[in-house]
């Protein structure tokens, strides 16, 4: 069993699963360019169907020109919590492979997010995915081909004080629990509603 916080597990698994926690209160501190890449280089090792690597990340930081060109995408809830966010990350994943529709597209590009997301947690870095932008847009503005499927967007950056939230955000920066185990997992049959 692993505790971090009021995250508890059920089984033995490293505690950096229970400290990637997808906070909203960023600081105002700016990543390095090499915090950045090494995110990117974490989600560059992630496995895929056939060694595919079907993932695309668009970003852009706080400093950029494009920065607006993301974050004007965003539904306003979002916007108030990414507004201090050092980088805006568009996940995107390529739907085929030699012409042929890839299956496992989105998946495989899941498991790059999530090797992003550890890289982040392990160096305190916030990593935050979410839906809440204009997906049309978003294609739109980032001249993605038809052949390429936007999944989701990532604010990053250095962790900062809650306090600096709107108050019914600060509520809301707790550590999330998770399902039992057994809600999600079932041996030899489909058991679930």
């Amino acid at each position: 069993m692993t505790t971090f916080l009021n995250r508890k597990s059920d089984f033995p698994i490293e505690s950096l699963f229970l400290y990637r926690i997808s906070y909203r209160a960023f600081s105002e501190e700016r990543l390095s360019e090499e915090e950045r890449m090494s995110l990117f280089e974490a989600a560059r090792w992630a496995p895929s169907s056939y060694n595919k690597q079907p993932w695309r990340f668009v970003y852009v930081c706080r400093e950029d020109k494009e920065w607006n060109t993301l974050f004007d995408t965003l539904v306003d809830f979002n916007k108030q919590w990414c507004n201090r966010a050092d980088m805006l990350v568009v996940v995107i994943s390529k739907k085929s492979h030699k012409n042929k529709p890839s299956r496992t597209a989105s998946f495989d590009t899941g498991s790059a997010w999530m090797s992003l997301a550890l890289e982040a947690a392990a160096r305190n870095i916030i990593a935050h995915a979410m839906e809440g932008f204009n997906y049309t847009a978003i294609k739109e503005r980032l001249c993605i081909p038809d052949d390429y499927n936007v999944e989701a967007m990532i604010a990053v950056g250095k962790p900062g004080k809650k306090e600096d939230l709107p108050k019914e955000l600060q509520e809301m920066e707790l550590p999330t629990l998770r399902n039992p185990i057994e809600e999600t997992v079932s041996r030899g049959s489909f058991s679930f509603q």
